[in-house]
């Protein structure tokens, strides 16, 4: 398959503001995202028109377009034009000691970088005819192979874009330190960007966006301190053990309609007939699914425990967290069985499990972790995670995002991809599916050996779709 060789790197700076330059503290939802990979997503696209005219853009003018709208669309999210920057604090906890850190986010308008790519042996074929997902992908990633803390020492955006012209097709991809922001974010600023795109392409260069204007102001418990200051001398004590930047894993790409969907969802609802006191929800099943069929492709020992977690949005479940919250605002739940329950126990008995962890959601006791999290920060580590992952699945993203409305102006996404950040045997990215309400889409990582069994696995398989897109 074709190489991917870069064209041009550039700062785009959001547009002009009279707002002078402001620092946003960050909080213990950010701060404990520091240590991980960015968040690296892109689309898909067909190729864009070869040929002007009136409201078309000619070929060679797409790549330009594109860094217009994607400044225009810094101008309402700036602070992802700024930069993570280090400064000594003191601490009460350490009894005033000097050493301490405060990591905050300046926005000065540094701008994000902005990265014009092309690989002429790459087709969107190549991309999306397999059910593996092809090593290339990566490269259509920047900022890869960092954790958020390295942004601080070179001062590097934390925000970039890159577009890569394909043989027939055109892959728009975003990376955004996790430290400043979460998935939820991550898709409105997209939205926000291809919606500009579109209404410009479509329209006379006006373009009211539809979304409401983020809120950046950071949401702190009362009587947190603010900033907090970290217990470290320096970032490199935060980050701890490293992985290298190609784990060995294998990637899949798995698409399930609407219908196949539907129906993972009522077996696993008449199996706990009668047991269940909630309604389990399709991505409940359909994670479920996929939880089973894990456990047989790494073939643990029925007595081997094996863990199930997942992202907990907190907008909309936590008082005071705005829907246009900026900012991280997830918190974690874990299902865990030993792996011969899972199996034996059926469909329904796993994703009962899956609700239960949901549902065990209590806005009370993550308050108490936020106001314990200051005199006692702990850091995710992908090393540690690593060290029981052949156990364990870790889901990210939401089938909710808005992903297949990412038209930019000449045609909704062909699929959606995501780059190398925190893949490990285990992580499973979880979208909508592209051929509307219902079908979703999910990315599975695991050890090869594994991942072979997965896919050869017919009862799991039946419910995948024939595209993989």
């Amino acid at each position: 398959m074709g190489d991917v060789s870069i064209v041009s790197r550039r700062m785009i700076r959001p547009e002009p503001t009279t707002s002078p330059p402001e620092t946003i503290h960050l909080t213990p939802w950010d701060l404990r995202m520091i240590t991980v990979d960015h968040i690296q997503k892109g689309v898909l696209l067909p190729k864009p028109p070869t040929t002007g005219g009136q409201g078309r853009l000619h070929a060679a003018a797409v790549v330009e377009h594109l860094a217009s709208s994607f400044e225009r669309a810094l101008g309402r999210f700036y602070p992802f034009a700024g930069r993570l920057a280090a400064t000594p604090g003191r601490s009460d906890c350490d009894g005033g000691s000097p050493k301490s850190l405060v990591v905050s986010l300046r926005c000065s308008g540094e701008g994000a970088e902005f990265v014009h790519a092309v690989a002429p042996g790459v087709t969107v074929a190549d991309l999306t005819a397999a059910v593996s997902v092809p090593r290339v992908v990566w490269s259509f990633f920047p900022l890869d192979g960092m954790l958020g803390v390295d942004s601080i020492a070179d001062s590097l955006p934390v925000m970039a874009a890159q577009v890569t012209e394909l043989a027939d097709g055109m892959f728009v991809a975003l990376s955004l330190n996790h430290g400043v922001a979460d998935g939820t974010a991550f898709w409105r600023f997209f939205n926000t960007w291809s919606e500009i795109s579109r209404c410009i392409i479509d329209g006379d260069g006006g373009c009211e966006v539809s979304s409401p204007l983020p809120v950046h102001r950071r949401w702190f418990l009362d009587g947190c301190p603010v900033p907090i200051p970290l217990p470290f001398g320096s970032v490199e004590e935060i980050v701890g053990q490293r992985l290298g930047s190609y784990p060995p894993v294998q990637e899949c790409f798995l698409h399930f309609s609407a219908e196949s969907v539907k129906k993972l969802k009522a077996k696993a609802n008449a199996e706990m007939s009668g047991i269940a006191t909630a309604t389990i929800s399709s991505l409940q099943a359909l994670l479920a699914h996929l939880w089973r069929a894990a456990c047989r492709a790494r073939r643990l020992a029925p007595g081997q425990e094996t863990m199930y977690s997942l992202l907990v949005g907190c907008r909309g479940r936590v008082d005071g967290v705005p829907t246009a919250y900026l900012g991280n605002a997830v918190a974690h739940a874990a299902a865990q069985s030993p792996a011969g329950e899972i199996l034996d126990r059926g469909l329904g008995w796993a994703a009962w499990l899956l609700n239960r962890a949901v549902a065990s959601f209590d806005e009370r006791s993550l308050r108490e972790k936020l106001a314990s999290w200051p005199g006692e920060p702990s850091f995710p580590s992908m090393a540690a995670f690593s060290a029981t992952a052949h156990t364990s699945l870790l889901t990210g993203s939401s089938p909710r995002f808005d992903v297949y409305g990412n038209d930019f102006g000449w045609g909704r996404p062909v699929t959606v991809r995501s780059g190398a950040g925190n893949k490990l045997d285990g992580k499973v990215t979880v979208y909508e599916g592209g051929d509307g309400a219902g079908s979703m889409a999910l990315e599975v990582c695991l050890a090869p050996e594994a991942l072979a069994r997965l896919v050869a696995d017919d009862e799991f398989m039946a419910a995948v779709g024939a595209t993989h897109r």
